[in-house]
């Protein structure tokens, strides 16, 4: 049955999907949420090829699995960003190098983020 939850994503049919997942220095918290949801996400929004830009926090997973129920606790990168993009040659195009280290982000930021990880997702079927 389909949802009516206008909080749940919408399908924006990307081929691709790119995961750009950090830590940051605990003191550089408030700076790195502010720079990224008021700069930096806005930055690469307006990149020709990129769907749409959602982020998240790691939180604790607990699932039913064969009858029981497993808590996995958290680990890895505390903050994810998924890109929905049209091909993944949008992360070399002049305009994503130009976004990427545009305001405050280059500077002020992004020497402070650890553990970071890139992942680059095809989607499987139509």
């Amino acid at each position: 049955m389909p949802t009516t939850d206008r909080n749940v994503l919408e399908d924006t049919g990307a081929p691709f999907l790119m995961i750009s997942s950090m830590d940051v220095a605990p003191d550089k918290e408030g700076l790195f949420n502010e720079v990224y949801d008021k700069e930096h996400l806005c930055n690469l929004a307006a990149v020709p090829g990129v769907l749409r830009i959602d982020r998240y926090v790691t939180t604790e997973l607990v699932m039913a699995i064969g009858g029981r129920v497993h808590r996995v606790g958290v680990s890895g990168p505390k903050y994810h960003a998924i890109y929905a993009l049209t091909t993944p040659d949008v992360l070399v195009s002049e305009a994503w190098n130009q976004a990427v280290e545009a305001g405050r982000w280059p500077g002020e930021v992004r020497p402070f983020t650890l553990n970071r990880e890139h992942l680059l997702c095809k989607r499987l079927g139509g």
